[in-house]
């Protein structure tokens, strides 16, 4: 059985925070996103797809890696 925290996720941040609430840009910072265009891989997990719901406008993500 493959669990959920093997699996990764890519997140790209694709909009700046500038003119967000500043709890959308703190959740990006803690998803380890510093620039526009920057990618992270992280895994799978229930909290980390909570903060991705969040800031779902500013971000992109690809599954499966």
């Amino acid at each position: 059985m493959i669990d959920m925290a093997d699996k990764k996720l890519k997140i790209t941040l694709l909009k700046s925070t500038i003119g967000f609430n500043e709890n959308q840009a703190k959740v990006v910072e803690s998803l380890g996103l510093r620039r526009i265009r920057h990618s992270v891989t992280l895994p799978d997990t229930p909290a980390v797809r909570g903060m991705i719901l969040k800031v779902r406008h500013l971000v992109s993500v690809e599954a499966g890696l």
